[in-house]
């Protein structure tokens, strides 16, 4: 195998590779939350829509986050699209260990029970359909229910294992 101009040299698949390719993807970001004995949530960029018609979604999440006990159960989901003003509240749900439900965070219960965070540029209430084993993850298969897409702001994005605005 040869390297094609401008390329550099391959490399064999490996978990690094994997992390290192999809560092150069950008990334909305999300917040995923359910709830369980308590509200959980977490910061995911793997959101993706499926299909239309039904509408679906999807979104990864790993077995050992501490969400999963509870994402794992719930029959509906929270799914959160952030803003540009919303880095600290992206970093919060991302962190390990943090009160990510604590005085710093607006929300309120939603449809369902499901908490939804405030000041987010969209939100939608889903019904999970599928949980989907996939390595050390689960893709998770959810049918929107109500949903609100009219929040201020531009979207914020992850790249590059940072934060980031669109720039014009």
């Amino acid at each position: 195998m040869t390297a094609s101009p401008g390329l550099g040299t391959p490399r064999t698949a490996s978990p690094e590779l994997l992390r290192s390719v999809f560092r150069q993807h950008a990334a909305g970001v999300a917040v995923i939350t359910a709830y369980g004995s308590r509200p959980v949530g977490f910061t995911a960029t793997s959101l993706t829509s499926v299909a239309a018609d039904p509408p679906l979604l999807s979104f990864g999440i790993g077995t050992g986050a501490s969400s999963w006990p509870a994402v794992s159960e719930a029959e509906h989901i929270g799914v959160h699209i952030l803003g540009e003003h919303q880095q600290e509240l992206a970093a919060t749900f991302a962190r390990s260990g943090a009160d990510r439900f604590g005085p710093a965070t607006s929300w309120r219960t939603g449809p369902e029970g499901v908490p939804l965070l405030d000041g987010v540029l969209a939100w939608m209430v889903c019904q999970v359909v599928a949980r989907v084993p996939a390595g050390d993850h689960r893709i998770v298969l959810a049918r929107p229910v109500v949903g609100d897409p009219a929040g201020p702001g531009r979207p914020l994005l992850y790249h590059q294992g940072r934060f980031n605005a669109l720039r014009d």
